[in-house]
């Protein structure tokens, strides 16, 4: 059962959901949020999740790389943080999990009451939108808890400034 979203209930303030990675299409996607949150006073929380490593814990080697992988994490939302602090004057909420990608996320948005959007970034390349964008556009998108803005990868800064 989807809890019922309290966003724009007294006492709470809506919140833009973003995914922060290492794709081309990352930026464009915390760019239309960051402006977006600034022009109808919501909050941003850019999320980072750290793909667990496989189970073999070889002398430690695991845990080396799982400190890798969320070391990276933290410095993708370490700069798409500034980026929002420079296009929209906010300071934003930063989470990073471990798990898979889209599970995080709705553990995240099921956790959370007052996110009410969640924004994403379409690649524009010959692998297609990407798997978040792919996953949601299918068997999901009746059922997801909250809207979901999908921007497109090849919008220009202006021309996403101009629609958020």
């Amino acid at each position: 059962m989807v809890k019922r979203r309290r966003s724009y209930e007294t006492g709470h303030r809506p919140k833009f959901l973003a995914v922060v990675d290492d794709s081309p299409e990352c930026a464009k996607a915390v760019r239309f949020a960051a402006r977006r949150c600034a022009r109808v006073g919501a909050t941003i929380v850019l999320l980072g999740v750290v793909t667990p490593p496989a189970e073999e814990n070889w002398l430690g080697v695991g845990e080396v790389m799982r400190a890798e992988a969320e070391a990276e994490a933290e410095a993708l939302i370490t700069a798409a943080a500034a980026s929002v602090r420079s296009l929209a004057g906010l300071e934003p909420e930063k989470v990073v999990r471990t798990g898979i990608k889209a599970d995080e996320m709705v553990k995240l948005i099921e956790a959370d009451e007052d996110i009410s959007l969640l924004v994403l970034a379409a690649g524009t390349g010959s692998a297609g939108p990407g798997p978040l964008v792919s996953a949601l556009a299918g068997k999901s998108a009746g059922t997801f808890p909250i809207p979901v803005a999908i921007v497109p990868g090849h919008l220009a800064d202006e021309e996403i400034d101009a629609l958020a």
